[in-house]
């Protein structure tokens, strides 16, 4: 009771309240981007494509936004967290209500892009604050539960989706990108500059200024290589198959538009819990990197789970719900290592490059790789190539990465991983 309470007055006050900002911005932009998968069946019907095609406009939206999130992450460690994300805010929400009035599927694809561009750039902005303004105890479980904003955010949409699409089609679903906006006067009036990112630039510290070059360099280079690439097969499995369930319950399990979005919202609301206990396994239990790797691989067993061991609704419920819980909540304790692998003024580039840039390029990879698949065979076969199988050799590659103990501070963190 006494370490509890101990917690508690450590994480009371400012931390706590940018904790809960960072969250709530982090959920209703992932909210935002969830909708173009929820709407994808009716995109695909109205613009006359079949599923290979989409796939086709999936991966280049990702690309698109991928390079923007480079350039945009570099700019976050040189003008500030704090002004990024209210851009990044505003920014990507009048992109997704613009899909409302896409006359191709071409134009889509492109505000798709951008919207990914902006909108992506709260995971590094939010993490680097949160990572930065957390007590060195609590960091892990900080930086770690912020990532439940995701599949919150993807709730919130299937919940939209589920509601509005039956009755009035997919276009007045992205208008609902309008409720984003109002949230940049929170983000202005109650959350403050990085205390570490103003120290950094205040003039008494020589910093080097933020470039992608610089991961490269002070002995970073081999965590970065490896860093990427396990993200890289990750977001592989991950961009090839989420954004594709709705369409994967539909076709190949039978399952009506709104019934889709309801199972994959459902099994991303009980990720939240995956999220929760990833986040204090890494904190307080084992190391964050090895809990990384235990996720992963149990992922990838539920995922397998998941296609070749149900029949009905109920297994198929079940399945794909506790497969979120490592699938997508091993992204707790994955972004706290990550986020300290990199020190204070290249964490929002490291975490742009090998984060954002390594999940719209996975993200781009796996449709399209599933695309090709799916035309001489089954769903199932498909997202066991390129979702099980790169999900599991992710988890190998983590392994190859130094575990950091928890509770250093951040900056202790680099002379650990100098050693």
């Amino acid at each position: 009771m006494s370490r509890f309470r101990e917690h508690v007055a450590l994480a009371r006050g400012y931390p706590l309240r940018a904790f809960t900002i960072c969250l709530c911005a982090y959920a209703l932009s992932q909210m935002d981007l969830a909708l173009f998968g929820y709407a994808l069946k009716e995109i695909r019907r109205e613009f006359g494509v079949d599923t290979t095609t989409i796939t086709y406009a999936i991966a280049a939206a990702n690309v698109i936004g991928g390079l923007m999130l480079v350039g945009l992450g570099v700019v976050t460690d040189r003008v500030g967290r704090r002004s990024m994300l209210m851009l990044a805010t505003l920014v990507s929400s009048v992109f997704i209500v613009l899909h409302a009035i896409a006359p191709s599927l071409l134009v889509l694809a492109l505000l798709r892009g951008m919207s990914l561009g902006t909108g992506g750039l709260l995971y590094p902005a939010t993490g680097a604050i949160v990572t930065e303004e957390a007590p060195a105890r609590l960091r892990g479980l900080f930086a770690g539960m912020l990532q439940a904003g995701y599949p919150l955010g993807w709730f919130l949409g299937s919940v939209l989706a589920a509601t509005l699409m039956p009755a009035f089609g997919w276009r007045v679903l992205f208008v609902t990108g309008l409720i984003s906006i109002p949230f940049v006067w929170v983000i202005h009036r109650h959350l403050r500059e990085s205390s570490r990112f103003i120290a950094n630039h205040s003039g008494r510290a020589a910093v080097p200024r933020a470039s992608v070059a610089l991961l490269f360099k002070d002995g970073m280079a081999r965590r970065t290589i490896i860093l990427f690439a396990a993200q890289f097969m990750f977001v592989v499995a991950y961009g090839g198959t989420f954004q594709l369930f709705p369409l994967y319950f539909h076709d190949a399990r039978g399952f009506d538009v709104a019934e889709a979005a309801f199972l994959v919202g459902l099994g991303n609301l009980v990720a939240i819990g995956g999220y929760a206990l990833a986040a204090w396994v890494g904190e307080f239990v084992l190391t964050r990197r090895t809990t990384v790797v235990i996720w992963t691989l149990a992922g990838s067993g539920c995922f397998v789970w998941l296609l070749w061991g149900t029949t009905t609704p109920g297994e198929a419920l079940l399945a794909f719900s506790v497969m979120c819980v490592f699938f997508l909540g091993v992204a707790a304790v994955k972004f706290a290592f990550v986020a300290e692998l990199f020190p204070t003024h290249l964490r929002a580039t490291g975490l742009a490059f090998c984060g954002s840039l390594a999940v719209t390029l996975g993200s781009a990879t796996g449709p399209l790789l599933i695309g090709w698949v799916l035309r001489d065979h089954s769903w199932d076969v498909a997202f066991s190539l390129f979702g099980a199988l790169p999900l599991f050799l992710a988890g190998l590659m983590y392994l190859l990465l130094k575990p950091v103990p928890s509770g250093l501070d951040v900056d202790e963190v680099q002379r650990h991983l100098r050693k």
